[in-house]
């Protein structure tokens, strides 16, 4: 796989009307490439957040390009983004977002279901997910029962079981402690060694830099500086 596994060209995004209304984006540009860990950084309220909102074809641009998997988002239905998001982009948040009644194994595999996967074949690929992020033992726990790393661990395999070539990653690390903030990074680095997948994270967290292959920074919605690790 040589295409770029996202590329965003000159995008433009307002948000609000009126007096409220803010340029969150002002010509973004910015490739996401086949094995490659890219740390996107910046204030708040740079613009890093709607940034990922328009990669993962959660936000339509006002103007600009986006290309997933070497196909344009844009004029898009809505069904075709959707689409495009199933197949393609995992998305792994700050906040876990599991279902609290679902067990570890069940919210990895409702990812599988939605795509209408067989029932056993779902199963035992959430499962090897579930052990590849370290889980084997805490398959039959709830989302209370674990721990925020081990809650983003399901949340991790939750994304990738579904094969996306895309893992956008919106401060993952920020509700964790510096060990498990490593321990979730390490992770996300070996899916970025996959010659077939790209991660992008959103973070305001120093002690990541390391893992980052490229650093993108933004500042007032533009992004002005890409520096290698």
């Amino acid at each position: 796989m040589t295409e770029p596994v996202i590329q965003a060209v000159d995008i433009v995004k307002v948000l609000g009307k009126g007096a409220s209304q803010i340029q969150a984006l002002r010509g973004v540009s910015l490739t996401l490439a086949c094995g490659e860990l890219i740390l996107l950084m910046g204030p708040s309220g740079s613009g890093k957040t709607t940034l990922l909102s328009v990669l993962g074809c959660m936000l339509t641009p006002d103007s600009g390009t986006v290309r997933v998997h070497g196909q344009s988002t844009t004029d898009a239905r809505p069904k075709d983004l959707a689409k495009l998001r199933r197949d393609h982009i995992g998305f792994v948040f700050q906040s876990y977002h599991l279902f609290p009644t679902l067990t570890a194994l069940d919210n990895v595999r409702l990812a599988l279901d939605i795509r209408g996967a067989p029932a056993k074949s779902a199963i035992a690929k959430a499962q090897d997910v579930l052990a590849t992020v370290g889980l084997p033992h805490k398959m039959n726990a709830f989302p209370g029962e674990l721990s925020g790393g081990e809650q983003q661990r399901v949340a991790i395999a939750r994304a990738i079981v579904g094969g996306a070539t895309a893992i956008l990653a919106d401060e993952p690390t920020g509700a964790l402690d510096s060990e498990n903030g490593h321990a979730i990074m390490t992770i996300l680095a070996d899916i970025a060694k996959d010659p077939s997948r790209g991660v992008l994270v959103v973070t305001h967290d120093p002690r990541i830099v390391p893992f980052a292959d490229r650093i993108i920074h933004m500042e007032d919605g533009r992004s002005y500086a890409a520096l290698a690790s």
